[in-house]
């Protein structure tokens, strides 16, 4: 069946497996109702032949003609009876003594009788059954045909001693093409039946697969559909269960797909805007000191603008990489054991001449002296960094800047806050976001956008997480680490720090 479809090899294979059904589940029921037709008709017949048995029990073969009155209408009786059994059954009776004398009723062909008396050895066995009182109903089958036969025992009564003698037997012969005439129109009926049944069947299958297959089909159509580009297209979520799950983790994956392809296009788009603006400042900025625009006299401070956009390109270069490298999980995470207070007195004083620039003012809140972790360290020193780069760059001057650690069971907590602009709530859900910024104008200076992406990045790598406590009144980050061991064996000092 290479080459057909799927709905065409379930509706052949299922069609297939119905028709079976019906033709043994039709040849079962027709061989049942058949048997029962032929046993109620022998039973019938049996019934009759006792009757006959009955009414020929002063009949003699020998010399019918010097019977009495009532002998005469008894001979009558088995005349009409036997009459009526030929002509609704098509079945003969043959009364036989033990003198082997014999009578039909009605009176056959001779060619006939010899197709249908019994054989020598058949007569044998009857008398035998006879002499005992028993019947006997089968089929005998001759060189001729197969005959359906009948035999009770034929009782003579003795007028003076009222006393009964098997004098022979009473046999009812129908042939085989007799009995099967009279259920040829069952054949007929189971065969009409039989059809309607597999139509039925066959339309139920058609259905069902056709319901089975459709989801299967749509589902085809939009992987065509995103093959061609678009992640939109989407599968009817329909059928059994299997088909159900089938279409619901396709629609995952389409919708997957469709934030991936939108990220994808945001990101070269946010990375072409942030490419631009130094790119141009720098073309700018070289072109008016080479056409003379821009004085001799203000070159110097031209050129360090012009190096402040070079270390920002270079900046957002090294963050891409960063980023795009986590993200890929190119390098293994480089667990130890750190003190995080010893990191962020180390990270504050590397950045304490922009500090000082602002006037801001530090306060450490450290809940114990040491506060060891088990984490990358470099990776952690690096979420540290940003954090605090982004709190100087929104603090104001003057303004405060309060750094807090605190231990909870087998977890550490670290929390940076600022008391500058602040994170609006529209805009708190998508700070994590990669070229996502507060400042919509993209302000020469102020960043990125991916300082706090790979923040997060960072954080989902440990197992760990980052999030915004706070963006009223300034931005308070909070980030969770698992607590770690002193390696000196010390178990640190409770204290508070303040600069």
């Amino acid at each position: 069946m290479k080459g057909l479809s799927l709905f065409s090899r379930l509706l052949i294979l299922s069609v297939s497996v119905v028709l079976v059904c019906v033709a043994v589940l039709s040849g079962l029921g027709y061989t049942n109702l058949r048997d029962n037709m032929i046993r109620k008709h022998m039973e019938t017949l049996n019934v009759h032949a006792e009757e006959i048995s009955y009414l020929g029990s002063r009949i003699s073969l020998d010399n019918l003609s010097m019977t009495s009155k009532q002998n005469r209408i008894a001979e009558e009786l088995l005349i009409a009876k036997t009459n009526l059994l030929y002509e609704q059954y098509n079945a003969v009776t043959v009364l036989v003594e033990y003198s082997r004398q014999y009578r039909f009723y009605p009176a056959i062909d001779e060619n006939v009788q010899t197709n249908i008396i019994p054989s020598p050895e058949a007569f044998a066995k009857y008398d035998e059954l006879a002499f005992q009182g028993k019947g006997d109903i089968g089929v005998k089958k001759n060189a001729f045909t197969s005959v359906f036969s009948v035999m009770v025992p034929w009782v003579r009564v003795n007028e003076q001693t009222q006393q009964s003698t098997v004098v022979g037997y009473v046999l009812i012969l129908s042939t085989a093409q007799a009995v099967r005439d009279m259920y040829r129109d069952l054949i007929w009926q189971t065969a009409l039946a039989a059809m309607a049944m597999f139509l039925l069947a066959s339309a139920i299958v058609f259905f069902v697969a056709q319901q089975m297959t459709r989801p299967l089909t749509a589902m085809a159509k939009a992987a065509g559909e995103m093959a061609r580009g678009n992640f939109e297209a989407r599968a009817p979520e329909g059928g059994g269960k299997e088909i159900e799950e089938l279409s619901h983790a396709f629609n995952q994956m389409g919708a997957q797909l469709s934030t991936l392809e939108q990220s994808r296009r945001d990101f070269v788009a946010n990375v072409s805007h942030e490419l631009r603006s130094p790119i141009t400042s720098i073309k700018g900025f070289a072109q008016g000191m080479l056409d003379g625009t821009i004085p001799q006299e203000m070159h110097g401070q031209y050129l360090q603008v012009v190096v402040d956009e070079t270390q920002r390109l270079a900046k957002l270069i090294n963050n891409l990489l960063n980023l795009s490298r986590m993200e890929n999980e190119d390098t293994s995470l480089a667990y130890s054991h750190f003190d995080l207070n010893e990191m962020i007195r180390r990270v504050l004083i590397s950045r304490m001449a922009q500090i000082d620039d602002k006037g801001l003012d530090i306060q450490v809140r450290f809940e114990n002296d040491s506060c060891f972790v088990h984490a990358d360290a470099d990776q952690i020193q690096q979420v540290v960094i940003n954090l605090l780069d982004n709190a100087v760059k929104y603090t104001p001057s003057g303004g405060t800047i309060t750094l807090f650690t605190k231990t909870e069971g087998s977890q550490v907590s670290a929390r940076i806050k600022d008391d500058g602009m602040g994170i609006p709530a529209e805009d708190a859900p998508f700070i994590f976001d990669r070229f996502y910024k507060v400042d919509k104008a993209h302000t020469v200076g102020k960043g990125t956008g991916l300082g706090l992406a790979i923040c997060k990045r960072i954080m989902e790598r440990h197992g760990q997480q980052i999030r915004l406590v706070s963006g009223e009144g300034g931005a308070e980050f909070e980030i969770t680490l698992e607590k770690g061991a002193d390696p000196g064996g010390n178990h640190g000092n409770t204290g508070a720090g303040e600069n």
